[in-house]
């Protein structure tokens, strides 16, 4: 295993490694992981695997692992581990050091990343909650020099594990790091490689009283009238006796070496599965009922250790007896999410813009999960309580009386959102002990989670499941409840910025279109705006309509992009084109000044433009073009013309550009159409046929009023809406007869 590469953190403050810290890179050589009973036997002395050992040792944790960081990358590998199999921690083999991770977390920090139990696990990193939701604690430490990241290292101990890191743990976990940081040191400063190192998982022990121990042993339990067999790490059957293989119904030789759920095909269930994972993990006895076809119920009961699982096997009594609710019930509900349903659900939330799609999200994905019948997302805001959307409440009108509700009240709700600590009700009768005002208003409901979402550190929601029946939460279902959250919670954080980045961005352009068009005697005016329906819904279309010394000037444009920039350039574009026309300069001056004005704010966005002065007295428009889609001019006898205009390239591009002017004939009653690009312009439609079809449904709607034409060519060919890529202005001008009046 040799050194390669390098790296930068940025500093950090608060005291927290505040040298520029240089990451050190660590590679076994090998572009790709190796299983770890297909990496060679190391060379020399194991120095990874050692180390992780005593530091396990020392304070006596059951699992862990050493990450070193991959060349040329800022990803944490890892590359030794020990008491637990590694296909625990499949999901964070590789870890990014911006990840939401423990380990990630204590490079980043350079400090000990403490969680006492899956509680803390599940409000601060939801992500490994939701897959691992057991009881155990865990530790992460950097492994570091004064200036030197070389990975890191974590351990976890059992659930009974006190809440808190004692001091003395504390002390050896980090003179252990330091040690290994060292080690790794002079490893580097020598050019000398590190072998790969297979993973460390117990060995058996030794059989006390050799061979006649064992004979004695086996002559025990296979007089015991139920069944029993032995486990490793890696859930393979070491040893089973007779009465196992007879209830399970598969030869000793059939399961001996094999995962049980692999030799059986009817323990082939994650359920069961998650079951030896549990205990592993939390080191505690779990056990499950499942039904043998036909119709035989058999009890599993899993006692473990750290070197494996004993498991007892044994009749069970008739389901009816027990339950009503089938295989799935055991010491607790049934884990209703799959790692791959995690795993969606992460993805979906991921895509969820606003509030509203991440509730919908919560209705689709989540509820069905986990058996709930309704949903309700709060929000705790100027001190009170407000709900931002729920879904499957037979009267939504019990739910909108909590809107607005003051945080000082004492319900579920209001405290869920003050504490952080999430609430499980089994029944009405055990809400309204708690909450005697809940009888006020009935919902409908039998059962409730209230689960806080805090991300980031703080509050910013709960969710409020519910169950149609009394519904009894076990402690691993609770835990898998409060781990979800945490993905809801981190979802709804940025749901809540990206709405309120989208109301400020909207405000800013209504604020900077015009809210209506000023009356002129020489032309009747109708103007349409549409943002886009991708992104964020807002972009650098404009128009305008200005009267200046008793002419009329028309402007429309686009500059490019779909956020604040491109809308807060817009409104400079649109008062600047205001600004040149008052002082009265020609069309083509006007568009050279706005030009050389984009070019001075020195902002890379560029801009199309379509500029006309309108002279009645001559009965023309003069206009200028820079880059802009061509005008459409509707005659009175009904004929349309795209209108071939001189111009120039886009605003933006050269101080130097010039913009030529074209002087159009207009008679009264002619209709000019000036649009954005949006408007013409979709994916895998031609721009010619596009611009045909806007002319044919201007010739066949002309005669009807400008606000009646504007909304008709806003459709598409076919009358269906689409997605709109881009934003579309449209500008609509009729020229009226002389002295005519009227009001825009």
């Amino acid at each position: 295993m040799g050194f390669r590469g390098g790296a930068l953190i940025p500093d950090r403050c608060g005291g927290r490694g505040r040298l520029r810290e240089e990451v050190v890179a660590v590679s076994d050589g090998q572009e790709a992981a190796q299983a770890p009973a297909a990496r060679p036997a190391p060379v020399g002395r194991p120095l990874l695997s050692l180390a992780l050992a005593a530091m396990m040792d020392d304070v006596h944790a059951h699992s862990g692992a050493v990450y070193l960081l991959a060349s040329h990358e800022p990803v944490l590998e890892m590359t030794v581990s020990a008491g637990l199999p590694r296909a625990f921690a499949a999901p964070w083999e590789r870890v990014g050091l911006s990840a939401p991770i423990p380990v990630a977390e204590a490079v980043r920090e350079r400090r000990l990343v403490w969680v006492g139990g899956e509680h803390e696990m599940a409000r601060r990193f939801p992500r490994i909650a939701v897959v691992l939701p057991y009881p155990f604690a865990l530790a992460a430490l950097p492994v570091a020099t004064a200036a030197t990241v070389y990975g890191a290292v974590y351990v976890t101990w059992p659930g009974s594990h006190p809440p808190d890191l004692s001091d003395r743990e504390r002390e050896r976990l980090t003179a252990a790091c330091d040690r290994l940081a060292l080690r790794l040191e002079r490893a580097v400063a020598e050019n000398r490689p590190l072998p790969p190192e297979p993973d460390l998982l117990s060995a058996s022990a030794a059989v006390p009283g050799g061979t006649l121990g064992s004979v004695e042993a086996a002559r025990m339990v296979g007089r015991l009238p139920y069944g029993l067999c032995s486990l490793d790490l890696h859930g393979r059957v070491g040893f089973a006796n007779a009465a196992a293989a007879e209830l399970i119904g598969v030869p000793v030789s059939g399961l001996l070496g094999t995962q049980l759920w692999a030799a059986v095909p009817w323990l082939n269930d994650p359920v069961y599965e998650d079951r030896y994972r549990a205990a592993l993990i939390s080191q505690h006895v779990t056990s499950f009922v499942a039904l043998r076809p036909p119709g035989d119920w058999l009890s599993f009961r899993l006692y473990p250790s750290t070197n494996g699982l004993s498991v007892r096997i044994s009749r069970a009594r008739p389901v009816s007896e027990m339950t009503r609710a089938g295989p799935q019930r055991r010491d607790g509900s049934p884990r209703l999410v799959t790692i791959s349903h995690v795993l969606s659900l992460a993805s979906a939330l991921t895509e969820a813009a606003g509030v509203q799609d991440v509730v919908q999200l919560v209705a689709d994905e989540i509820s069905p999960a986990v058996g709930s019948q309704s949903l309700v997302v709060l929000e705790g805001r100027a001190g009170r309580m407000h709900v931002l959307g729920h879904r499957g409440y037979p009267d939504a009108h019990v739910v909108e009386r909590f809107n607005g509700m003051p945080l000082s009240e004492q319900t579920p709700g209001t405290q869920a959102l003050n504490t952080g600590v999430p609430a499980f009700f089994d029944s009405r009768e055990q809400l309204e002990r708690l909450y005697p005002s809940r009888n006020a208003t009935p919902d409908g409901m039998g059962a409730w989670a209230y689960l806080p979402l805090v991300a980031s550190g703080r509050p910013v929601g709960a969710c409020v499941l519910g169950y149609a029946q009394s519904h009894h939460f076990a402690a691993d279902e609770r835990a898998v409840l409060t781990s979800l959250s945490g993905l809801i919670a981190q979802a709804l954080e940025r749901a809540l910025l990206y709405d309120a980045s989208l109301q400020l961005a909207q405000g800013l352009q209504d604020a900077l279109l015009p809210a209506s068009l000023p009356p002129l005697a020489s032309v009747e005016a109708a103007a349409r705006y549409l943002p886009a329906t991708q992104g964020m819904d807002i972009g650098g279309d404009f128009y305008d309509l200005v009267s200046s010394n008793g002419r009329a000037a028309a402007v429309i444009g686009d500059v490019q992009g779909h956020n604040v920039t491109a809308a807060g350039l817009m409104g400079q574009i649109r008062t600047a084109v205001r600004a040149y026309t008052a002082v009265g300069q020609a069309p083509e001056e006007v568009m050279g000044s706005t030009n050389r004005l984009l070019i001075d704010l020195g902002v890379e966005l560029l801009a199309s433009c379509l500029y006309l002065r309108l002279d009645p007295a001559r009965g023309i428009a003069v206009m200028s073009r820079a880059g802009h889609p061509p005008p459409l001019l509707l005659r009175p006898d009904g004929k349309v013309k795209v209108l071939d205009l001189a111009g120039g390239p886009l605003l933006g591009v050269d101080d130097r550009a010039v913009y030529p002017t074209t002087e159009v004939p207009l008679v009264p009653g002619s209709v000019l159409a000036l649009y954005t690009d949006g408007l013409i312009e979709s994916p895998g439609v031609d721009i010619e046929d596009a611009l045909a079809g806007l002319a044919r449904r201007l010739a066949a709607n002309g005669h009807r009023s400008l606000d009646e034409l504007a909304d008709t060519l806003l459709q598409q060919g076919d009358g269906v809406a689409r997605e709109r890529p881009d934003d579309v202005a449209l500008l609509l001008l009729r020229v009226r007869p002389p002295g005519g009046t009227g009001a825009a």
